[in-house]
């Protein structure tokens, strides 16, 4: 505010008064037939099948408000659902946020959150098209998103076939790059440290990725081995991991792993949050995708240049680390 106060709060505004803020002069895209205001929201699907996945971000677990603004928040919330939708092939449609904040929370962050949300969804064709609004000690963010198949069939974990090629879209490593940049109070090295706060998936090309006839896709948001495990495992295959063709990646982190004291492989490898697509591919791979490896006949495993990766696997959320 021009006076220098800092506006009201959500206790002051209360929830249906926080609502209606958020909602003024919002539009939809096509798909929403109808959007908040009711009971719920109606959403227009291409082929009469809905593709469907949600995700939680804790403050303190998954995200920091002295690292993070609430706009960060905002976009990472819609990028990192978009990118599971766009792993099965599909397109974001909507999607259904829920918010608790604690009733001293300034209604002007809430507002930042909601407007990069809108943003980011609004880049990909899509739409914020219901939610809550909840008394919480702390941030919490709940997100469901639809998505459109338009016609095409969806693009599982399991499929890939022995001989086939490992492809990725996206940077591997920059979020954990990031991270241990934050947590070490590293100042420099602004890309990464920022690729931490708001991932960047590659929209667009889960969908280019079926088109071009994959078989298996995943995004990497737990690692890169681990996430490969889940396709091996689901495919009954074994998979070859090259780091030669994974050297951009190792070389745009070397300096920050040094700085760090940390073997770069580990965030290549290992390091989550990147969301990039990684999918098998019979042939050649569209544009946009490079390929890291292939499609072992075999026991279900992940190998990197031949043998077992002994480093961190990669993150699962009951985990101490």
């Amino acid at each position: 505010m021009s006076s220098g106060e800092p506006g009201p709060t959500l206790r002051q505004l209360g929830e249906f008064g926080m609502i209606d803020r958020l909602l003024a002069g919002r539009r939809q895209p096509p798909t929403t037939a109808l959007g908040p205001g009711d009971d719920a929201a109606v959403v227009l699907t291409g082929d009469g099948r809905t593709v469907i996945s949600t995700d939680m971000l804790v403050q303190g677990r998954h995200f920091r408000l002295d690292w993070s603004t609430p706009e960060d928040v905002g976009r990472k919330a819609v990028a990192q659902n978009a990118a599971d939708i766009e792993a099965m092939g599909a397109a974001p449609t909507a999607f259904v946020v829920g918010l608790g904040a604690p009733p001293e929370t300034l209604a002007a962050r809430v507002s930042e959150f909601a407007d990069a949300m809108w943003d980011e969804a609004g880049q990909i064709g899509a739409g914020i098209v219901g939610g809550d609004l909840v008394n919480c000690p702390q941030w919490v963010v709940a997100v469901t998103v639809l998505g459109d198949l338009a016609g095409g069939a969806p693009v599982l974990r399991a499929g890939a076939r022995p001989g086939s090629v490992i492809a990725v879209a996206g940077e591997l490593g920059y979020s954990a790059a990031g991270y241990s940049l934050w947590r070490s109070g590293i100042e420099g090295f602004n890309e990464l440290r920022r690729r931490h706060l708001v991932p960047r998936p590659p929209y667009g090309q889960g969908r280019a990725a079926a088109r071009a006839g994959a078989q298996a896709m995943i995004d990497v948001s737990d690692g890169l081995v681990a996430d490969l495990g889940h396709v091996a495992k689901a495919s009954g295959v074994g998979i070859d991991v090259s780091t030669a063709a994974l050297a951009a990646d190792h070389r745009a982190l070397t300096a920050a792993a040094d700085a760090v004291g940390v073997d770069p492989w580990s965030w290549v490898l290992s390091g989550g949050e990147d969301h990039a697509l990684v999918a098998a591919f019979a042939g050649g791979v569209p544009a946009g995708w490079r390929v890291i490896g292939r499609v072992l006949d075999g026991p279900a495993r992940v190998l990197v240049d031949g043998v077992e990766w002994r480093g961190y696997a990669g993150w699962q959320a009951f985990n101490s680390r």
